[in-house]
């Protein structure tokens, strides 16, 4: 078994708010991994004491945890019980009826001698890499297929001229209209503080003779292929699983350099929180 990941953060003054881990059981042939992606909450009030990485590392560490503690539960349901968890430990000091409460991004992947289960919940990127060498990205789709008249408002964003007033006001007007569809009906959906989302994941298994490697990605990862377009997922794929996971995180550092305000490759943050774990059970 071959296991490597890496994650950044994209400011180095910031912490970094992605959160990667694999845990190898002591009995059996199984293991598990989780990444998660945390969402970086507004600079006003967001009803929370608790800082995004503080988040992501509790509800990370009670998924690893359930994931290969007690492998009768789905992987949805151990992200709901999880999810529950981390709530109860803040719940009697914050407000996580707010929206914008700490929250994050899912991937999840359990493997046994027979079975690779998978969960991925919004936009995060599992790519299974198929014995014949073809590689299916399992892709929540939701935050690509917002309403008409929201897409609408970022391509007027992006029309607009870059460092101008009435680009940054569209801006703002574009993120309250994304916003509210955060966790909604017609939406998007991530982990915050309602166990209930779990159900909304993308989930599915494949047969562990199948399977020749596993690659989660987060989005400031997995931009290398959806915004810099430098190669299908299969190129992805290839690069790490050639030149390691810190390679992918490398490259997407270049390309955000080269394009450094966006232009060429608009994308909501010039630079991103990476994160990669390569599995090869």
């Amino acid at each position: 078994m071959r296991i490597e990941l890496a994650t950044e953060p994209g400011d180095p003054q910031r912490p970094n708010e992605d959160y990667a881990s694999v845990a190898l059981p002591a009995a059996g042939q199984g293991g598990a991994l989780v990444l998660l992606d945390g969402v970086t909450p507004p600079e006003e009030d967001y009803g929370c004491r608790h800082t995004v990485p503080w988040f992501t590392a509790r509800l990370g560490g009670a998924m690893l945890e359930l994931s290969v503690s007690h492998r009768d539960m789905t992987l949805a349901e151990v992200l709901s019980s999880a999810i529950s968890r981390t709530a109860d430990t803040h719940r009697a000091s914050c407000d996580l009826s707010h929206a914008r409460t700490p929250q994050a991004t899912v991937i999840a992947a359990r493997w046994s001698g027979d079975t690779v289960e998978y969960l991925v919940l919004s936009d995060s990127v599992l790519l299974l890499e198929r014995a014949d060498g073809s590689v299916q990205p399992v892709l929540d789709p939701r935050l690509d297929e917002l309403p008409p008249a929201v897409q609408g408002r970022r391509a007027a964003v992006r029309a607009l001229p870059r460092g101008s007033a009435e680009r940054a006001a569209a801006g703002r007007r574009y993120a309250r209209a994304v916003e509210a569809l955060r966790n909604t009906e017609g939406g998007f959906f991530t982990a915050a503080a309602d166990p209930a989302v779990a159900a909304r994941a993308v989930c599915g298994s494949v047969p562990r003779s199948g399977l020749r490697s596993l690659t989660a990605l987060s989005d400031g990862a997995s931009r290398w292929t959806e915004v810099f377009h430098e190669g299908s997922w299969a190129d992805c794929v290839a690069l790490v699983a050639g030149q390691g996971p810190q390679s992918l995180i490398d490259r997407v550092r270049a390309a955000e350099a080269a394009d450094p305000e966006g232009a060429a490759f608009p994308r909501g943050k010039a630079r991103d929180d990476a994160a990669v774990i390569f599995v090869a059970p």
